[in-house]
């Protein structure tokens, strides 16, 4: 036993590797790996390695996973979708779940009990495949927002609502508010024992006063041991309830302002890679090809009822007339692939539906635990595997744009950014102002833009640009600092509102925009080129202006008008830049590696142009 822990954690973190490496969600690896060790390849590990211990050390591990997701919801994060993330944990998991049952009714020709624990527990798709993707997937943060609410929460609803109708399968006579009734025992359980949980840790480590050896170690412990008691103690007094209890023992405890709260939150999550690995590989080893492939062509169409037809539906109804373009909503309908809380669940179920006791029902074991792997194994594939592919080929990659400061100036630039379709986060620490660029459709972090964590809690770390825009130029210039410092942004920029700052800013490396400066040029341009200045302040609605540089050998040699004809229409070479000097090139100019043209043209046709020079970009 030990050998084989050893082997799955081993595997595990080296799946972990390889995806960060190929840029592919983790569990992809970790679900093929499984399959190569478990029955159907190598048979180091088999349902029987674990005796009867399979489902504790699942529903532990699940547990958190869970917590860990649950923690790092923050309230600003569920407000980035609010009403999308609303929407598609109810509307779009009473959707999922009666098209689900519907379909394997038909397709499968089961039985309606067998058919509605299919349906409950395909609601879910989880923090286990959602996080994976979108540590590769930097979509939008209100994508991100309502992906990450709906897995948790249908996380839960998917656990409780399939013990309740497993549970009534034995109750002949069961009335229809029975199902309801208990699933509001379930969840209120949850609940309770999660507050409660949440509550006394609160206490502990915020109004108990601290020993002087106290140490983040042992914070992060605590908050482990809690999730784990919150867990197991819901668990013991309703089966499933431990879920719900870790979710919102999570939510609480992430939004309540710890101390050491970065510490928990990197500990956990190093916690949640060793755990995620080792249940995905251990569940995986439970595959059966046999099953699958006797489902034949009826459960194919399932699963793409299920992903093509079920999944885009309800997406598309959940944030209809929301903040979600149409390629965002396409992306979310077709990357939802199903993970843990299904295969944990149906294996428990098979199991105990071969038992003699009552609801026994052999067949209907083997068809839900076929039907559920196959799902888990087809949509974890070309779900999560083709994820960033498919977020590529939707174009749902935006660049991630930080502005510190959502005055005047910050407002109008997220609006030309966003226009342009790039990821603009706004750090704004005046409530009122944060609470009014929220209410126009932006995503805004009400914190200090000069602490070291909240910029890397924006995204500090993935952004191409940050821009210090605020009002104050030690607070522009604290902020260009510490970016310059901590992070590798690529562009940093800065508003001076005094010229005479300007110097300050420039020896950091950082580029200086006077307010003054700007203005006046702005005012001159309207003065003498008033048709171009005109259509300058339409860049990023209709016309656009980019930069491309040259680092692909095959374009060095050929000159501006060999290239011209494979530019799209509209598109003209306006600028090149080389060794720091610009000029209008000329038809037989070469190109030289390290050159940098500048593109002018309709907004789509320019970016266009950027990825045939770029095409791997």
């Amino acid at each position: 036993m030990l050998m084989v822990v050893a082997v799955i954690i081993t595997l595990g973190v080296a799946g972990q590797v390889l995806a960060d490496r190929y840029r592919v969600p983790s569990v992809l690896f970790l679900i093929l790996t499984g399959v190569a060790v478990g029955p159907e390849g190598l048979g180091l590990v088999t349902q029987g390695t674990f005796g009867g211990s399979l489902s504790t050390i699942v529903g532990l591990s699940v547990a958190i996973i869970v917590f860990e997701g649950a923690f790092h919801l923050d309230h600003e994060k569920i407000h980035e979708a609010r009403s999308a993330a609303l929407h598609l944990v109810t509307v779009g998991a009473a959707l999922s779940f009666a098209g689900t049952t519907v379909a394997a009714h038909y397709l499968l020709g089961i039985e309606w009990g067998i058919a509605g624990l299919i349906g409950a527990l395909l609601i879910a798709t989880g923090p286990t495949v959602v996080t994976p993707i979108l540590e590769v997937v930097p979509v939008r943060d209100h994508v991100a927002a309502a992906l990450e609410t709906e897995g948790i929460v249908n996380d839960v609803t998917a656990a409780i609502l399939a013990v309740v109708v497993f549970k009534l399968l034995a109750a002949t006579e069961a009335a229809p508010s029975a199902y309801l009734v208990e699933f509001v025992e379930r969840l209120s359980i949850g609940v309770f024992v999660g507050l409660a949980v949440a509550a006394v840790l609160w206490f502990l480590l915020t109004q108990v006063e601290l020993p002087a050896g106290w140490s983040p170690q042992n914070a992060r412990l605590m908050t482990l041991a809690g999730a784990i008691l919150a867990f197991s103690l819901a668990d013991t007094i309703a089966t499933e309830s431990g879920v719900a209890a870790v979710a919102v023992a999570g939510v609480v405890l992430g939004n309540a302002d710890l101390p050491f709260e970065e510490t928990i939150a990197e500990f956990k999550g190093d916690i949640t890679l060793v755990v995620l690995s080792f249940v995905f590989i251990a569940l995986a080893t439970l595959i059966e090809f046999d099953a699958l492939f006797a489902l034949g062509l009826s459960g194919l169409l399932l699963v793409f009822v299920i992903a093509v037809i079920l999944r885009p539906a309800l997406v598309f109804i959940s944030t209809f007339a929301d903040q979600f373009s149409m390629r965002e909503r396409l992306f979310m309908g077709f990357v939802g692939p199903r993970g843990i809380i299904p295969a944990s669940v149906a294996t428990l179920f098979s199991i105990q539906l071969q038992n003699p006791a009552p609801p026994s029902n052999p067949a209907g074991a083997e068809i839900l635990a076929g039907t559920v792997f196959l799902v888990i194994f087809l949509t974890v594939i070309f779900e999560g595997g083709f994820a960033r592919k498919i977020a590529e080929t939707l174009d749902v990659i935006p660049m991630r744009v930080l502005i510190i400061g959502g005055g005047r100036v910050g407002k109008e630039l997220a609006e030309r950014l966003s226009e342009r379709g790039e990821n603009v986060v706004i750090i704004e620490r005046d409530d009122v102002v944060a609470k009014q660029r929220r209410a126009e459709g932006f995503t805004v972090r009400t914190e200090n833009g000069t602490d070291v964590e909240v910029l890397r809690a924006a995204g500090a770390e993935q952004a191409k640009t940050v821009i210090a825009a605020t009002g104050d130029d030690d607070t522009n210039l604290l902020v260009a600092q510490l970016v310059r410092a901590k992070f590798q942004t690529e562009d940093v920029i800065a508003r001076v509102n005094r010229p005479d700052n300007k110097d300050a800013f420039e020896e950091l490396g950082v580029e200086a925009v006077s307010a003054s400066t700007a203005t006046a040029w702005a005012i001159d341009n309207l003065v003498e080129r008033p048709a171009l200045s005109e259509w300058m302040s339409e860049l990023g609605r209709s016309g656009d202006v980019q930069e491309v540089e040259i680092t692909d050998e095959e374009l060095v040699g050929r000159s501006v008008a060999d290239i011209n004809p494979d530019l799209p229409e509209g598109c003209i070479i306006a600028l090149l830049t080389r060794e720091g000097t610009n000029n209008v090139p000329k038809g037989d100019t070469e190109l030289s590696m390290g050159d940098r043209l500048t593109i002018i043209g309709p907004r789509e046709g320019v970016k266009e142009a950027v990825s045939w020079f770029h095409p791997h970009d």
